[in-house]
């Protein structure tokens, strides 16, 4: 069979559609002038900072560290509530951890802290424990969720270097 139907290579994917069709309701229509679409549009900013969460007890420091890339909630995962990205259930502390009990996230360069609607609070330490709702958190900082004790860091992120040959 022969295809009469014959195109120009100058021709465009709107010059193929029919213009009785009803492009503006289309559920992608304007996706690719608002640059969702458009692989050559702007790129999301890569972090300059990465965070970790390093395990604290009895006033010590452990070898227990939790990568932080934000936005980054913290709890103890349960099929019923999905997926978090730090599970503290495997840790003693983490009976009194919510399932999503807080979320860490980095805006304009600025670290946050936000409590989830937890059972047993979320507290950044200043003079003493303060309970927050939300708040700015810093490198050096000791948060606690419920009685689970995390110091936050912050790393500047290394530029990658290609390997010499």
């Amino acid at each position: 069979m022969i295809d009469n139907a014959q195109t120009d290579a100058t021709q465009t994917p709107e010059d193929l559609i029919p213009a009785s069709a009803p492009l503006a309701d289309h559920p992608h229509a304007g996706v690719a002038a608002e640059g969702w679409s458009d692989p050559q549009g702007d790129q999301a900013t890569p972090l300059t900072q990465f965070g970790s969460l390093t395990v604290k007890r009895s006033g010590a420091l452990t070898d227990i560290v939790f990568p932080v890339n934000p936005p980054t909630v913290i709890g103890r995962f349960d099929p019923a509530v999905g997926p978090i990205d730090i599970d503290l259930g495997t840790l003693p502390e983490g009976a009194y951890v919510s399932r999503k009990h807080a979320k860490i996230g980095c805006e304009n360069g600025v670290w946050s802290i936000k409590d989830l609607g937890s059972s047993n609070g979320t507290y950044i330490l200043k003079d003493d424990f303060e309970k927050v709702e939300e708040a700015d958190i810093v490198d050096g900082q000791e948060i606690a969720l419920g009685n689970a004790r995390f110091v936050f860091h912050v790393t500047a992120a290394e530029t990658a270097v290609s390997p010499s040959i």
